[in-house]
C-alpha cells in the first residue's frame, strides 16, 4: 500500500484558505526536490492537510488583542511565569544581557521575575531591537498560542481532533512545523498504538520541543512507539527553535539533528525556508518511496 504524506501545520495561520496552504507547503517540498533532481513521489489525493489555524485563532482570540493581554501582564499568573520561563530562556539563548535589558527601562533599579512586568517589557524591548525576527508581538502571540494548546483542555481536544482525523491505518511520513511539532509529538506518543498508526518517518521542523518550559509539560518523553526515524531540521538563527533535539535537550533517543538548514525567511522559522532545503526534501521524498 502507497505510503501517505500528512503535514501538521504551526501557529499564525489564520484567515487562510487551507487548499492554498497546503499548495504551498507542497510547492516549497517540489522546490526542494529539484534541487536534487527529484519530484514529488505521491499524488496530491495521498498529501494531508489538517487545518486548524482558523480554530485556534478564534478560540484563543476571542476578538481581543492577544499581544496587548500579554504584553501589558493581564495574563493569569500561572501563563505569567510561562511566559516569563520561555522569555528568560529566549533571552539567555540569545546573549541579552542585563545591561542591555535595564537601557530599555526608565526605572533605575527593576528586579528580574514574571510579576514585575517593568523587567519584562525590557526584556521584549531589548530582543525587539537586537536580535533579528524577535519582535515583541511575534513572542507575545507564540507563547500565547502554546500555552494555550498545553494547559487549555478544550483547545487542545479540537486541534487534537482535526489533526487525529487526518492520520489512518495506512504509512504515514509526517512533517510537522513550529506548534504543529508539539501537536504531532504529543499525538504520536499518547494516541498512537492505540489508533493503530504507522509512521516510518517523523520530521520536525522549527520545533520548541526541546524549550524548557515546553518539554516539562510533555513528560515523560520517549520516541513514540509508532514512530521509525525520526529527523529534525533547524536554522540556529530561529528564535522559535532554540535547540536541537538532542541528549542535551530532548532525552529521547533516535532523533536524527540536522542545525544547518539556512531559512531564506523572514524571520528564519517559515515552513517554506526548510521544506525547500535539499536535505528536507530528500528525506521525505525517500520515505514516501
Amino acid at each position: 500500500m502507497a505510503r501517505e504524506l500528512v503535514l501538521i501545520h504551526g501557529r499564525a495561520q489564520e484567515h487562510k484558505d487551507a487548499v492554498k496552504l497546503k499548495a504551498e507547503w507542497v510547492e516549497a517540498f517540489r522546490t526542494g526536490l529539484v534541487k536534487s533532481g527529484l519530484q514529488v513521489p505521491v499524488a496530491d489525493t495521498s498529501i494531508r492537510f489538517p487545518y486548524y489555524g482558523q480554530a485556534l485563532y478564534d478560540l484563543v482570540n476571542k476578538a481581543t488583542d492577544v499581544a496587548k493581554i500579554i504584553v501589558r501582564g493581564d495574563s493569569v499568573d500561572r501563563e505569567k511565569e510561562f511566559f516569563f520561563e520561555m522569555l528568560e530562556e529566549l533571552r539567555k539563548q540569545e546573549g541579552i544581557t542585563d545591561a542591555q535589558i535595564r537601557a530599555e527601562l526608565d526605572a533605575v533599579v527593576v528586579d528580574r521575575g514574571p510579576l514585575n512586568w517593568e523587567w519584562v517589557q525590557g526584556t521584549l524591548s531589548a530582543l525587539d531591537k537586537h536580535v533579528p525576527g524577535a519582535s515583541k508581538r511575534s513572542i507575545a502571540i507564540a507563547t500565547r498560542d502554546v500555552y494555550q494548546y498545553l494547559f487549555n483542555p478544550v483547545i487542545q481536544k479540537q486541534i487534537d481532533t482535526g489533526v487525529r482525523q487526518a492520520l489512518s491505518s495506512n504509512e504515514a511520513v509526517v512533517v510537522a512545523h513550529s506548534l504543529g511539532t508539539v501537536v504531532a509529538y504529543k499525538l504520536l506518543k499518547e494516541q498512537g498504538k492505540d489508533n493503530g498508526w504507522k509512521v516510518p518517518l517523523l520530521v520536525t521542523l522549527g520545533s520548541p520541543l526541546a524549550v524548557q518550559a515546553i518539554k516539562k509539560k510533555l513528560m515523560p518523553h520517549k520516541h513514540p512507539e509508532v514512530v521509525g526515524e525520526w529527523f529534525n531540521a533547524m536554522d540556529t538563527r530561529d528564535v522559535v527553535s532554540l535547540y536541537p533535539l538532542d541528549q542535551a535537550h530532548f532525552p529521547v533517543d533516535g532523533i536524527a539533528n540536522k542545525t544547518d538548514v539556512d531559512n531564506h525567511t523572514k524571520n528564519r522559522h517559515g515552513i517554506a525556508g526548510y521544506l525547500d532545503d535539499a536535505t528536507v526534501a530528500r528525506r521525505i521524498h525517500d520515505a514516501l518511496r
